[in-house]
């Protein structure tokens, strides 16, 4: 067995890197240059039947902003702490042309012991079942359905369902599961405060494995001309999020148990982080933004410093799955660590 293997439902990815959904995997051009770069499996860029979900791609914007809220040029690496800052819209191609494409995609990271994953986000019910049932028939090997879009406050009305619920989420991954038997990933959102509830929601409707999370709507001003950068909302991710993912892994992982596969996103910039995903519970991890600011080598660079990792510990990927999560405690749990006579040198130095 590859040390990189990791099995999400019945699937066995060669390792355990996903590049998630995102404008670089509109063509196949994109999608084959994430294969050659050694990507576990490519998350295509998502459709529905919504036309104004489609022209909303045309008003897509990006920015990446350092740790002082200032926008940094496109043409430089950003330094680690920086974040993706973009409003955007779908798949602009009609559904019959997406799926053509998903097609090729998929037959193309076979040859690469890959895979392409489809992905759907639903604007009407009706629709996103009759679009599943298609793209079981065509032969697709991986279908993810992302509830948790973070535009979809923002975009048109009917153009993107966002769900924030664990009924609503149990209720459409049921009504999926029942329409198909591909295998089912469901992407939630971020933007919840019963995020465990919808992942046990999603695992009890059927799904083979779910992923977490989306990223967060955000507003910054620019100070210097008072204007809204982007002149938006638009969704905001970046390494700062990875903790807040962490934390919903760990939570989740405690009330469903960890027989069923969770997927990280929001927070990778690299193998390290991967590693940090994983032991909070998640068996693979969606890159998005590291590739989209760093380009496709970001890939290569987070493999081989997993593999590193593995093998100065003489561990499979399989054994970093929730090795912290498995061993965290409550504060009730915690043992004392601080003489309370000595809290005072917790204080700002005064002068």
């Amino acid at each position: 067995m590859n040390k990189l293997n990791v099995k999400i439902g019945n699937i066995e990815l060669k390792n355990p890197l996903i590049c998630g959904s995102g404008e670089q995997f509109i063509e196949l051009i994109g999608i084959e240059k994430a294969l050659k770069h050694g990507a576990g499996a490519v998350v295509i860029k998502s459709t529905n039947e919504s036309t104004a979900a489609k022209v909303q791609l045309h008003k897509t914007d990006y920015t990446v902003i350092d740790s002082n809220f200032k926008q940094l040029p496109w043409d430089q690496t950003p330094p680690r702490d920086a974040s993706l800052f973009n409003r955007s819209g779908l798949h602009p191609k009609p559904f019959n042309e997406w799926l053509e494409l998903a097609i090729r995609a998929d037959l193309m990271a076979k040859k690469y012991n890959s895979y392409a994953i489809a992905s759907l986000i639903p604007a009407d019910l009706d629709k996103l079942i009759e679009h599943a049932k298609i793209i079981e028939a065509s032969g697709i090997r991986v279908l993810e359905v992302n509830v948790g879009a973070p535009h979809g406050d923002e975009a048109v009305k009917g153009a993107i369902m966002l769900e924030r619920e664990a009924s609503h989420i149990k209720e459409i991954t049921q009504k999926i599961r029942d329409a198909v038997n591909v295998p089912l990933w469901i992407k939630l959102t971020g933007q919840s405060s019963e995020i465990p509830a919808m992942v046990k929601a999603a695992k009890d409707a059927g799904a083979d494995a779910v992923t977490l999370m989306g990223r967060f709507m955000g507003f910054i001003p620019d100070i210097e001309t008072g204007e809204p950068i982007l002149g938006t909302h638009a969704a905001y991710g970046g390494p700062w999020a990875l903790p807040l993912t962490a934390h919903q892994l760990v939570k989740s992982r405690k009330l469903i148990g960890s027989d069923f596969q969770m997927i990280a996103t929001n927070g990778a910039r690299d193998g390290y982080d991967m590693i940090r995903f994983m032991m909070a519970g998640a068996s693979a991890v969606q890159m998005t933004s590291a590739i989209f600011t760093d380009g496709y080598a970001v890939i290569d660079k987070t493999l081989r410093q997993l593999e590193k990792y593995l093998e100065q510990k003489n561990m499979n990927t399989t054994d970093l799955i929730g090795l912290a999560a498995d061993r965290v405690k409550t504060y009730a749990e915690q043992d004392s660590k601080v003489d309370p006579v000595s809290y005072t040198h917790l204080r700002a130095h005064e002068t």
